[in-house]
């Protein structure tokens, strides 16, 4: 498939059907895994890498693991089409930046992918809608098993599956759910929510994972460290704390609604009017907006759109999907006229109730 034709769909984590999806962006789970017999990806040489590239491709063929599968040799793509791979949640940053051989192995509906040579040799990756924690760490695990008839990954009896870093040591699972919290934030609570994640030893982290800001009011929840742990607790802990800031953010928007309807109402209008009439937009202020916007329509304030609408503004109006939509690069300044138009196509119809 072209990254170009990519650009016009959306995955099935962004169908926004999932269980818990007014708040629950998706739940992602990720399994760390290298092969033995060789270092760890830094001590790598480049035919070393481009071997292991070969042997888990083909892995992947030959056990059919993929549905409708995506192959992309990163190391032969341009800035613009990884940026564009990392906005969808394909491939990380790490993966995106890095050197010599390296590919991405995805399904059509992009729910699995394989990231060749990242941190470590390979990362199985599953995301689905909303929050299905069981779901996705059974769609991991068959991957995970599958691929290890084929391959010898690294494991110790003792430690468990080694990895490049120690906090991935033992499963080398890292399970995240993304959340939508903007009336934690907008009522100061978002700093109390965090304290109490952290008192259950997991980590909060923004859109793009390890490094990256909350922009649009969007956390990623995931666990810290996996070694001395089983799966199983990795995943009550996680699947423990979740509804628990579903509630929190529940209700803080009860109260929004219940004791500041005015505010609320003009923050929403607001952004809805300066998304549906801006000539030029930046990529922090329109994904600060349609935060707004999807508050909105999650607390019954807007017609003329659902959820789908606003995931597709969240990801096409990204830097990356607009440019690989214009089929070129774009200056700063050209892609913020770009956006701009891009969300006035899509909003034109938006109403309140």
């Amino acid at each position: 498939m072209e990254l170009r034709e990519l650009a016009g769909t959306l995955g099935e984590w962004l169908r926004g059907d999932g269980p818990q999806c007014g708040i629950v962006i998706s739940t992602r789970v990720r399994l760390a895994r290298n092969m033995a017999g060789y270092p760890f990806l830094r001590r790598l040489t480049d035919d070393q890498r481009a071997d292991i590239r070969e042997r888990v491709s083909q892995a992947g063929s030959e056990l059919d693991l993929i549905t409708a599968p995506c192959l992309i040799d990163l190391g032969a793509t341009s800035h613009m089409d990884r940026q564009f791979l990392v906005e969808r949640h394909l491939i990380s940053r790490e993966l995106a930046a890095g050197e010599g051989p390296r590919a991405v192995l995805f399904s059509g509906s992009e729910t699995e992918s394989l990231m060749i040579n990242e941190e470590d040799h390979l990362r199985i990756q599953v995301m689905r809608s909303g929050l299905q924690i069981d779901e996705a760490w059974r769609q991991a695990g068959d991957l995970d098993d599958r691929l290890e008839t084929k391959l010898d990954f690294a494991f110790s009896s003792r430690l468990g599956y080694l990895t490049a870093c120690p906090t991935n040591v033992g499963t080398g699972l890292r399970a995240s759910v993304m959340m939508h919290l903007p009336a934690l934030v907008i009522t100061r609570q978002i700093e109390k929510v965090f304290q109490a994640i952290a008192r259950m030893r997991l980590a909060v982290r923004g859109l793009y994972g390890e490094g990256t800001q909350a922009a649009g009011d969007f956390y990623q929840v995931s666990n810290q460290v996996t070694l001395g742990k089983t799966e199983e607790e990795i995943l009550e802990t996680l699947s423990l704390t979740i509804p628990r800031i579903i509630q929190y953010e529940e209700k803080a928007r009860e109260t929004l609604a219940r004791e500041s309807e005015i505010f609320i109402e003009d923050r929403i209008w607001r952004a809805v009017g300066l998304l549906s009439r801006a000539r030029q937009i930046s990529s922090g202020e329109a994904t600060s907006l349609l935060s707004a916007v999807r508050m909105g329509l999650h607390m019954g304030r807007l017609r003329g759109l659902d959820v789908q609408h606003i995931n597709r503004l969240f990801i096409g109006s990204q830097p990356g999907h607009l440019q690989v939509r214009h089929g070129g690069e774009l200056s700063p300044e050209e892609r913020d006229v770009e956006r701009a138009r891009f969300v006035r196509s899509v909003l034109k119809d938006v109403d309140l109730n």
